[in-house]
């Protein structure tokens, strides 16, 4: 299932630095790596990450990429405006990463991605695991990963997906 989306995301927080909130910070320098524990809050322009554990690499063109992991039995959280319209996406799942050079976000494990228009939800998706192509705007959704259904579901995905409102629409 890889439905179209309409409008891209922030593409301008690509561009924005990284803030972070932890209880600890481990660095190396010559790695371009950082891990942050305890109680995470991290944001990047519109972004706003959440979880127990957040790893944060940057490669040598200034690319980020993310791995969030919550307390066990607990989601990771991740939030972002959509460029050029008043909607946001946000998602949950065992693990997050988010890719800043692909511009991709995965979603694994109890994942749950919404979108939002204004604060109204409009769209919710629930799989295994859900992949977002922030630069095609589209995702992917499989409720079975590896051939394993989840301990605690059928290994369905499940959608909810909101027509446009017709002045929207020929936008």
């Amino acid at each position: 299932m890889t439905p179209h989306l309409g409008a891209l995301a922030g593409k301008a927080d690509r561009q924005k630095p990284m803030n972070v909130e932890a209880d600890n910070l481990e660095h190396d320098e010559l790695k371009q790596t950082s891990v942050f524990t305890g109680k995470v809050l991290a944001t990047k322009g519109t972004i706003t990450m959440r979880g127990e554990r957040i790893e944060v690499r940057q490669d040598p063109d200034g690319y980020q990429y993310g791995v969030i992991k919550p307390l066990p039995g607990q989601l990771a959280f991740f939030r972002q405006k959509r460029e050029g319209v008043d909607e946001w996406i946000e998602g949950e799942g065992e693990r997050i990463d988010y890719d800043g050079k692909a511009d991709r976000l995965t979603l694994f494990g109890r994942a749950d991605f919404r979108r939002y228009r204004g604060t109204v939800l409009s769209d919710q998706i629930t799989g295994q695991r859900i992949i977002y192509e922030n630069l095609s705007d589209q995702f992917t959704v499989d409720g079975i990963v590896g051939g394993v259904k989840p301990a605690n579901g059928t290994g369905r995905v499940r959608a909810v997906l909101t027509p446009k409102a017709n002045d929207e629409a020929g936008k």
